[in-house]
């Protein structure tokens, strides 16, 4: 059994389409069906439901398409471990983050690569169930998410630190020349915030909630910058995490309040697989996150 045959299946799996998947193995279409077809033959077994395009997988196939992720992790692992003997860590490390932890990446990131200057990087921005998915399918080597609040099943926990929260917005607006914020206040104003598909939002709004004031949110985006932006040009207010800070800063205009600390408070943490190979990599940049302060 090939396994270029296995990569194409597990490219099938993540692209949900014959065509994404041939062009992301480099390999034409008819290449890629034939490939698979004879990873059936191999087997004995149907590996993908038959149709004018892709349908999914059957039973069979979802045992295979698990097992061909584990290979190939594996097969990564030992590049990996390879290499490293050779003299130098190499290869890519995936990294999945939710929005709230991708200004940070950069912090974890960087020394690493100062150590490891052979290796690359891949970050993507995710939701923390995406995260938690895709570390099981093997697509991601490590996420950074919040390790405290909603399940996240069989994965090794490493915190990075505790969030706070602040209150963002207009300089000339109700609250611009306010020392401090109340929650309550914070509810009542004009709000932009994440979509309700991040963690970071439905934290959010479980804060206000808590206020027993319904607040209203006039834009909702799923990026940062997006945000921020809005919060400039439309006159809204914001609740942003204490991390955002270091990289995106108080853009002119804008002031940003402290708010008091929530009767709950939630954990950002690296997240990596509780099974399977270890990936080196993903050791690294749990190394490299262990010399830093990012509370502080």
């Amino acid at each position: 059994m090939l396994l270029r045959r296995l990569e194409y299946l597990a490219a099938l799996a993540r692209e949900g389409h014959f065509g994404r998947a041939a062009e992301a193995c480099h390999v034409t279409q008819p290449a890629l069906s034939a490939g698979i077809r004879k990873l059936e033959q191999e087997l004995g077994v149907q590996v993908v439901k038959r149709g004018q395009r892709f349908e999914g997988f059957t039973p069979e196939g979802m045992q295979v398409l698990h097992w061909a992720q584990r290979m190939l992790a594996e097969r990564d692992s030992l590049d990996q471990t390879i290499a490293a003997m050779r003299g130098g860590l190499t290869g890519t490390l995936r990294i999945g983050a939710i929005p709230t932890a991708l200004t940070v990446a950069s912090q974890l990131t960087t020394p690493m690569r100062e150590q490891h200057p052979l290796t690359t990087f891949s970050l993507l921005s995710m939701s923390s169930r995406e995260i938690v998915r895709r570390l099981n399918d093997f697509d991601i080597d490590v996420g950074m998410t919040y390790v405290d609040g909603e399940p996240l099943g069989k994965v090794r926990v490493v915190p990075l630190y505790r969030e706070r929260y602040h209150f963002l917005t207009p300089a000339d607006g109700e609250h611009g020349a306010a020392e401090s914020v109340t929650w309550e206040e914070a509810a009542r104003a004009p709000l932009c915030l994440l979509t309700a598909d991040m963690q970071n939002r439905r934290i959010i709004d479980g804060h206000l909630a808590d206020t027993g004031i319904d607040s209203t949110v006039v834009v909702e985006t799923d990026t940062v910058s997006a945000l921020y932006a809005h919060v400039a040009s439309m006159g809204l207010s914001s609740v942003v995490p204490h991390a955002w800070l270091p990289t995106f800063g108080v853009p002119e205009g804008l002031r940003v309040i402290p708010l008091p600390k929530p009767r709950r408070t939630h954990q950002v943490g690296l997240v990596l697989p509780g099974h399977g190979p270890e990936s080196l990599l993903a050791r690294a940049l749990v190394e490299a996150a262990r010399g830093i302060d990012l509370s502080g």
